[in-house]
C-alpha cells in the first residue's frame, strides 16, 4: 500500500478538512489489517482504504461528524453485529479504526519521516491515543529510526524502543505493535500503535523506450522508487517520463555500472539494441540484486547468453538468474500488455522475497 502520510504531505496546500482514518486492531475476519489508511474530505474518499464496502462506508459517515466537530475518535467496528442483516460482505470479525479529525497537526511528523526514508533510514511511526471519552480521543504522533529518537515522556520511550527495534530488525513491513502504556499515577493510560515504514524497493529501467516510459508510469503505481537512464536527453526527460523519481541521461553502461544495486533492487533493461543491453547487463551480474530482466527474442537471448557466457562475464548459473524473456506469459503483444506482464513479474518476485 502507498504511504498515506507522504500522500497528506502532497495535499497540504489543498484546503483543510482532511480526516485520516487508520486500522489500529483487528480480530478474526476483516476486510483490512492494521495500517491500512485512508484520507477523506467532506465526507468523501480521497485517498487509501480502511476495507471498502460496509466497513468503509460507516468510517466515512463518522469521518464527517468528525470534520464538522474537530475532535477525533477511536471507532471499534463488530463485523458480524454493528452491520444490518441486510447489508452484504459481513466478515464475523472485529476492528479498530482511528479517525484523527487534525492530522495536519503531525505534518513535520511527516516531514521526518519523508526525510528518513528518502535517506533509505526505516522507522517506526509511533500514534499514542489517548481515550478521554468516547467522543474525545488525543492523538500525538513521533516518528523513531535506529538515528532518529523523538521528543516523547522518556517512562513511554524506555518501555517503546526495545520493541522499535524488534519490529526494525524484523524487517517485515506487517509487523505491528500495539502496546497499552501508563504513567504511574496518571490517568487514563494511553494505546501506542507502532507502524513499521520502510524506504520503497528501487525499480531501475534501463532504455526509454515505449515499453521504458510505459513501465515507469506503472512502476510509480506499484510503488516503486522508480530510476530510469538512457544516453537521449531527447526521451530520458520529466515531460516524457512524469512518473520517475530519478533520470539519468548518460551513457547506460556507465550509469548502470555507478548505481548501487541491493537484495532491495529490481533492474530491467529494455534499451533500443544488443549491444546497449549487453553494456545495462554486465554490472548487474553477481550485483545481488532482487531481480534483473531484459527484453529480447529467445533467439537473441541465446546468442547473448553464449557472448556471456564465452567472455566470462557471467557463469551459466548467474545467467539462469536472469528473467529473460522478461515478462510474465500472458500472451502480451502491444506495448501496454508487455509492460504489464513485466510488472506482474516484479510483483511476484516482490511478493516471494517478502
Amino acid at each position: 500500500m502507498k504511504n498515506i502520510y507522504l500522500k497528506l504531505l502532497e495535499m497540504e496546500n489543498e484546503g483543510k478538512g482532511f480526516i485520516l482514518a487508520t486500522v489500529t486492531g483487528t480480530n478474526g475476519s476483516t476486510p483490512q489489517k492494521p495500517g491500512s489508511s485512508a484520507i477523506f474530505q467532506n465526507s468523501r474518499l480521497i485517498a487509501g482504504t480502511v476495507g471498502g464496502g460496509i466497513v468503509e462506508g460507516q468510517v466515512q459517515e463518522v469521518s464527517g461528524k468528525c470534520s464538522l466537530s474537530g475532535k477525533s475518535r477511536l471507532f471499534h467496528l463488530l463485523l458480524n453485529s454493528d452491520i444490518s442483516e441486510k447489508e452484504e460482505a459481513i466478515c464475523g470479525g472485529e476492528i479498530d479504526i482511528l479517525i484523527d479529525a487534525n492530522p495536519q497537526l503531525h505534518i513535520p511528523v511527516f516531514r521526518d519521516m519523508k526525510k528518513s526514508l528518502a535517506d533509505r533510514e526505516p522507522g517506526v511511526l509511533i500514534t499514542m491515543i489517548t481515550q478521554y471519552a468516547e467522543d474525545h480521543v488525543l492523538v500525538n504522533r513521533y516518528w523513531i529510526t535506529g538515528k532518529v529518537r523523538p521528543a516523547i515522556p522518556q517512562e513511554f520511550l524506555e518501555q517503546i524502543e526495545p520493541e522499535v527495534k524488534r519490529i526494525l530488525a524484523s524487517a517485515e513491513k506487517d509487523n505491528f505493535g500495539r502496546m497499552e502504556l501508563s504513567i504511574p499515577g496518571e490517568e487514563p493510560s494511553s494505546l501506542f500503535f507502532l507502524e513499521p515504514l520502510f524506504p520503497m524497493p528501487k525499480l531501475i529501467i534501463a532504455g526509454v523506450g515505449h515499453i521504458g516510459r510505459a513501465l515507469s508510469h506503472l512502476g510509480k503505481m506499484i510503488d516503486f522508487e522508480v530510476t530510469v537512464v538512457d544516453d537521449r536527453g531527447d526521451f530520458a526527460n520529466a515531460t516524457n517520463l512524469p512518473d520517475a523519481d530519478h533520470i539519468i541521461v548518460q551513457d547506460i553502461g556507465t550509469a548502470m555500472s555507478r548505481l548501487v544495486k541491493d537484495s532491495d533492487t529490481y533492474i530491467v533493461i529494455v534499451t533500443r539494441g544488443h549491444n546497449d543491453d549487453a553494456n545495462a547487463l554486465k554490472p548487474c551480474i553477481g550485483s545481488g540484486a532482487a531481480y534483473v530482466g531484459m527484453i529480447g527474442s529467445k533467439v537473441k537471448v541465446g546468442k547473448m547468453k553464449a557472448e556471456f557466457i564465452k567472455n566470462k562475464w557471467a557463469s551459466g548459473e548467474q545467467w539462469n538468474k536472469i528473467h529473460t524473456p522478461i515478462g510474465l506469459d500472458i500472451k502480451s503483444k502491444t506495448v501496454e500488455e508487455i509492460a504489464i506482464s513485466i510488472a506482474a513479474e516484479l510483483i511476484q518476485v516482490r511478493n516471494r522475497n517478502k
